[in-house]
């Protein structure tokens, strides 16, 4: 009875195994095309607040010695509301431009580095667009595969780490206690 207990157990083991190997290889595969995804967004947003700031930019130059700060300062400081508001659009729109260069400039490393990189420190806003319009796809180029063998090795170490801990748990807890005889009388 314990023999086919002990097989059962082994051959469960082996499946999950099995299964969290393949689960953490599609996980891993998908991270290079998530980074690609939230690269290209973020790319596209930047280019996009720049094309809208232009004519700003154009007038700073003119009149500020191209000062976008001197430019949102005139806007906010006038007395028209009109203008005022005109002055914290622009603002808003140069502080998102350069929230996304400094988020593309963190996008011109490596691979791992950029995917720790989204994780941590993605934008939000371009990681929940990314998240909610992400096609999910399986590239067979180096990268994904390579980054998806390594994060299959990385969490199978991990999971073998815990089984091997947990058995060794299971064994102190199920060894018998020996109790001593001191009294002896």
């Amino acid at each position: 009875m314990r023999m086919a207990l002990n097989n059962m157990t082994s051959i469960l083991y082996r499946y999950l195994i099995v299964i969290i190997a393949c689960i953490s290889l599609l996980i891993g595969l998908q991270v290079p095309n998530f980074v690609d995804q939230y690269q290209k967004r973020l790319d596209a947003h930047l280019r996009e607040v720049t094309v809208n700031l232009q004519p700003f930019q154009e007038i700073a130059v003119r009149y500020f010695g191209g000062d976008m700060n001197k430019l949102i300062e005139l806007h906010l400081n006038s007395d028209a509301k009109p203008f005022q508001e005109e002055g914290a659009a622009i603002k808003k729109m140069v502080e998102r431009k350069l929230r996304f260069e400094t988020d593309m400039a963190a996008m011109k490393a490596n691979l791992t580095m950029q995917a720790l990189h989204v994780l941590l420190h993605g934008d939000r806003e371009i990681l929940d667009e990314t998240r909610q319009q992400y096609s999910y796809a399986v590239p067979l180029n180096q990268d994904a595969l390579v980054f998806g063998a390594s994060s299959a090795l990385v969490i199978l170490l991990l999971a073998e780490l815990l089984f091997a801990l947990a058995r060794l748990s299971y064994a102190k807890l199920s060894r018998p206690k020996i109790l001593s005889s001191t009294n002896r009388t």
